[in-house]
């Protein structure tokens, strides 16, 4: 629950909107009494105790008004000090708002036994009963002074900020129906028309009314009194908790400042959870608010949440361990520090006060666990930017703390008569004193005569207008902006003539320092966004139907502005004066802040601005002025975001280009293009400067040089230019002049792959609505963005790479078979063989893209010759990947498929893969060759080896299919393969595998030889060849295998050595004389490994 802000009667410019106490609905009619309008004046500056001073008898009648008048006739206040101004969550507006609880309270009749005696207020509020809970009453009191709550009593022992929802409601009775209040003076005055008699009664009713509370406190008071000497005894008259307050005591509302305390501490140690940091930025606003209310209390509730900010315990671990504060943290005290500033500059604050907050703020700014500044931004600021100088930044060992600007806005002072006269009027001009005005009206004024404010920081004089403003003098801020504004415009006018006379110089050099060190949008003081909020805000169309306490579940409306023109200045209007403010500070050239907070902050401040000029209708007179500043910055060379010549760390202007180009691009397309195309800039990334080229440079540029790469946020921006560049595509679409434009920007721009990726997908997909035929120009050019792509990635290994070449395809099927050959003749700079042979020309020539093309069978012909080419070219230069494809493609035409064969043969011969080769071979005998089939088999067996115990090896199972080939081919080519079987295998388990398959059936009469089986009617003998060296090599290699694994040999492995002997033993017996070959085999083991005694007793128990 966040009310409109208002003033307070005392001493407010812009009048009063609060609730006349006692007047009721219809109160404002009445005429009021002399009486009356002394007594409320009276009520709201003078202590009761004063008045009773100043004045030896005050009637009965005074007193009364006087008492009647004191209590608080804002219901304003009384919202301000119920509510934290945050919406809560649906659902929950009356059990977390209080003062919404607090009116419905009173407009139910829960209110009832109203009674004021004196400066106390006392009631009783009935809480209805719940779905659990029963109906409960509360007794309530409050203590007033000065028409400000002093203190609040409510038997719901409410534990939060603010006041209850059952004080709530008894201050709302007593404003809305105070002549229905019973009255009565401070009980004093009733004790002094009393007798002896009387007060004793009373006294004794009294303490038996309440005995078992008050009869101690009773008799220890009773024997004070009746000893002479006692402190009581001492002072003159009694205390009265209902006459007021003293002259001496403190004025201000009531604040628990023990429970703010602890409710900040308690949402700093959940400081990383969102709800937090939401109700931590609400209490600040609700500073603000009290600050625009003039109360004192805004100063003492920053005072509390400062010290709990800085007993945080996480202040101290993130300094141990070096490591930086969230960002959400460092939000809150960015908000803090900002808040101090605007304390400090308070217009109306006592001189002990400042001084008071200033000492507060030396202390803490010295405290270790003082969070530093982010940014390299100056606390020495000069008044405006110049061509030639440069404010350098502070030192690196300068510490500067979040409280610092505070500490330089307490050396600030409201005297200046100069700017006394600005704030006091909205037509302060030169004076008339000679018929050429003195020298200091031409450094006060401009030359159309409007005061100027010179002498000082541009945040700076910013800090004031936002000072203002906060403490609730909002005619004064808008008077001071407008001279700020006023001041820009002349510095502007001096940059650009003096730009002009060195632009020649600077265009040859084509590059420059920097001229604004530190950037007006994302300064910790928010310049530019203190004027534009100032001069919005008076622009703001207050909706007529929003009562004073706006409904909480109503949705947030948009604010709506109009022109409000400022006095003075015929012709000129403080929306205007927002937009060309804006304008200026997010077009200014200035150079990227150090550190990644402040680097995201400069985004971060530069997206709030846009949004708040997107909140703002563009009228004709609107237009005209975006026109004329936009036109101001494509020529502002060195001081513009938009000029010529850029340095070569200065912020980039994507964002705030898109806005204008999108706002432009109605009215004046040409200026909206211009603009955009000389922001796609993005210098950071171009070539570091040479070595030689720095000592010519400003020091300053050698040091952001070599800063480069800090640019914690250069991801962010650059897909902001991505953005920019596809909002431009979009708009072109139908215009090839600027289309291929665009393009040529966005080539020389933009340096990364994904992003220009992209752009060429939406621009393909702007080019090709659903419901329209599509924009060539726009096609084409996304497919040479994708074609660009290929060729920046095309040596680099990135997971995206497959989808960018089928989107390529795509796109070049969406343009025409021309655009498909194209890439494919051209594989070679753009894809990989593989990419080129199992993408391109596979998709290109499917079924579905052939027929998405509509081709005659001439250039069907055609576009299926170029993939055979591209597939022919990728498998000479990378056989091992791309024969097979090639294969494939090449199957339907005779002579390539045979060129392609040929390609597979000479890489054989050159080293290509056994596993490749094998592949290969497999595919020849699924094409019913098997002839070619066996030849590569034999290739891949020549490249092979497979040792003794490698009986897992990836290529047995070809090993065994080439073998089954064989076999199947007839004799001759099984005796053929047999010696590059003893060759490439030493494995002695696969051997006789093949050896024992080899003897079940006759060579021949296989699926693929059964026309060759006519010389081969009986299977072949082992005793006999070829299968006799195939059987004489698996002996010998379970020999060598034998002795090998009896070496190293551990008793776990005994039965498996067993179970090998066993399988050995069955090729031994394959032999004619195997039997006495395996015996002498085992005799030879037995002699040889006798000390194994164990391992040959188990060969004795199993072979004898």
């Amino acid at each position: 629950m966040d009310p409109p802000a208002a003033k307070r009667s005392r001493g407010c410019p812009g009048g009063s909107e609060e609730r006349e106490a006692g007047a009721g609905r219809g109160g404002r009619s009445r005429v009021e009494t002399l009486l009356d309008l002394s007594a409320k004046r009276v009520a709201e500056t003078w202590a009761f105790e004063q008045v009773e001073e100043r004045f030896s008898r005050v009637p009965e009648p005074v007193q009364k008004r006087i008492v009647f008048w004191s209590f608080p006739r804002s219901e304003r206040e009384i919202c301000m000090y119920s509510s934290l101004g945050y919406q809560p969550p649906e659902g929950e507006h009356d059990s977390r708002v209080p003062f919404n609880r607090g009116l419905h309270l009173l407009q139910t009749g829960a209110v009832d036994r109203v009674l004021q005696v004196g400066f106390h207020l006392s009631g009783n509020v009935t809480e209805p009963a719940g779905p659990s809970e029963p109906e409960r009453l509360y007794h309530v009191s409050i203590s007033f002074d000065r028409c400000k709550i002093t203190s609040v009593s409510c038997g719901c022992d409410n534990r939060d900020l603010f006041y209850c929802a059952h004080v709530v409601a008894l201050s709302l009775h007593r404003i809305r129906h105070a002549r229905q209040v019973e009255l009565r003076l401070p009980i004093s005055e009733t004790l002094s028309q009393m007798n002896r008699d009387q007060l004793q009664k009373f006294v004794q009713y009294l303490i038996s009314a309440h005995h078992t509370e008050v009869l101690p406190t009773a008799q220890r008071l009773a024997d004070e009194i009746l000893f002479l000497g006692s402190e009581i005894n001492r002072v003159h008259g009694a205390p009265d908790p209902t006459a007021g307050a003293g002259i001496e005591d403190a004025n201000c509302w009531h604040l628990d400042e023990e429970q703010i305390q602890e409710q900040v501490k308690q949402l700093l140690s959940n400081g990383g959870y969102y709800g937090a940091s939401k109700q931590l930025q609400s209490m600040f606003n609700k500073v603000r608010e009290m600050l625009r209310m003039r109360d004192s209390n805004g100063a003492r509730m920053l005072i509390l949440m400062t010290q709990q900010f800085l007993e945080d315990p996480r202040l101290a671990l993130w300094r141990q361990q070096g490591a930086g504060m969230t960002d959400k943290c460092r939000q809150l005290w960015d908000e803090l520090g900002a808040l101090w500033v605007c304390v400090v500059l308070s217009p109306h604050c006592r001189p002990e006060e400042r001084t008071g907050w200033l000492q507060q703020l030396k202390q803490w700014d010295e405290l270790s666990v003082c969070p530093l500044e982010e940014g390299n931004y100056s606390f020495e600021g000069v008044s405006g930017p110049s061509l030639q100088s440069s404010s350098p930044p502070r030192p690196a060992a300068a510490r500067h703390t979040v409280f610092g600007r505070a500490l330089q806005a307490g050396e600030l002072r409201w005297g200046d008569p100069h700017l006394q006269k600005i704030l006091a009027s909205d037509y302060y001009a030169p004076g008339l004193k000679t018929s050429g005005g003195s020298g200091s009206d031409k450094l006060s004024f401009d030359p159309q005569g409007r005061p100027l404010w010179l002498g000082e920081p541009f945040p700076t004089a910013c800090a004031r207008v936002d000072a203002l403003r906060s403490h609730g003098y909002p005619r004064e801020a808008l008077r001071l902006a407008c001279a700020v504004v006023h001041t820009l415009r002349l510095q502007r006018r001096h940059q650009l003539e003096s730009y002009k006379q060195q632009k020649k110089e600077l265009l040859q050099k084509g590059s420059t320092s920097i001229t604004n060190v530190e950037g007006w949008v994302g300064h910790p003081l928010e310049p530019i966004s203190c004027l534009c909020r100032a001069f919005l805000e008076a622009c703001r169309v207050e909706d007529q139907g929003l009562g004073l306490y706006p409904d909480p579940a109503s949705e947030k409306r948009k604010s709506t502005y109009q022109h409000v023109m400022v006095p003075g200045n015929p012709g000129e209007s403080y929306l205007a004066l927002a937009l060309e403010v804006a304008l200026l500070g997010l077009g200014q050239q200035r150079a990227m802040p150090e550190g990644l907070y402040a680097q995201d902050k400069v985004v971060r401040s530069e997206e709030q601005l846009l949004s708040l000029l997107d909140e703002v209708q563009l009228d004709e007179r609107l237009v005209q002025g975006l026109r004329k500043q936009a036109a101001l910055l494509l020529e502002g060379g060195p001081f513009s975001g938009f000029g010529e010549v850029l340095f070569r760390e200065s912020v980039p202007m994507h964002t705030f280009a898109r806005f204008l180009f999108t706002a432009l691009l109605p009215h004046d397309p040409d200026l909206a293009y211009r603009l955009a195309l000389r922001a796609m800039r993005l210098p950071v990334l171009e070539t570091v400067l040479p070595a030689g080229d720095l000592l010519h440079h400003n020091p300053l540029d050698s040091m952001m040089t070599n800063r480069f790469p800090r640019w914690f946020i250069l991801g962010h921006l650059e897909t902001r230019q991505c953005e920019l560049a596809s909002t431009m595509l979009t708009a072109a679409k139908g215009d090839p002049k600027w289309l291929h434009t665009v393009l040529g920007s966005i080539q020389q721009n933009i340096h990364s792959p994904a992003l220009l990726f992209k752009l060429a997908q939406d621009a393909c997909k702007t080019a090709t609505p659903a419901n329209a035929p599509p924009d060539t120009t726009l096609l084409n050019i996304s497919l040479e963005l994708g074609l660009q792509v290929m060729r920046m990635t095309l040596n680099t290994v990135t997971w995206r790479r497959r989808e960018m070449v089928r989107w390529l395809v795509s796109c070049a099927t969406e343009i025409g078979a021309q655009a498909l050959m194209n890439i494919m003749q051209n594989w070679y700079s753009l894809f990989t063989p593989i990419e080129a042979t199992t993408i391109v020309a596979v998709t290109g020539t499917t079924h579905a893209t052939l027929l998405r093309l509509h081709l005659d069978f001439a250039r069907r012909e055609e576009l299926c010759g170029c993939a055979r080419t591209l597939a022919l070219q990728c498998a000479m230069k990378d056989p091992q990947n791309c024969a097979l494809p090639a294969l494939t493609l090449c199957e339907k035409n005779h002579a390539a498929f045979e060129a392609a064969y040929q390609i597979v043969l000479d890489a054989a011969a050159g080293g290509m893969g056994h596993s490749h080769l094998f592949t290969v071979a497999r595919y020849m005998e699924h094409r019913g060759l098997p002839l070619r089939a066996y030849k590569l088999a034999t290739l891949a067996l020549t490249h092979l080896s497979i040792a003794f115990n490698q009986d897992s090896h990836p290529a047995v199972n070809d090993v065994l299919w080439a073998c089954s080939l064989s076999h199947s081919l007839g004799r001759n080519e099984l005796s053929a393969i047999v010696p590059l079987i003893i060759q490439s295998v030493q494995c002695a388990p696969m051997l006789a595998d093949i050896l024992h398959r080899w003897t079940l059936s006759s060579p021949g009469l296989g699926p693929l030889g059964g026309r060759r089986g006519a010389g081969a009617a009986k299977p072949l003998a082992t005793d006999r060849a070829p299968l006799c060296q195939l059987l004489d090599a698996a002996v010998a290699a379970y020999v060598t295998t034998t002795h090998s694994r009896l070496t190293h040999i551990s008793p776990r492995h005994y039965g498996e050595f067993i179970e090998f002997l066993g399988k050995a033993r069955e090729t031994f017996l394959l032999a004619p004389d195997g039997h006495l070959q395996f015996a002498q085999f085992l005799d030879n083991l037995k002699q040889t490994y006798k000390g194994k005694k164990k391992l040959m007793l188990l060969v004795r128990e199993r072979f004898g």
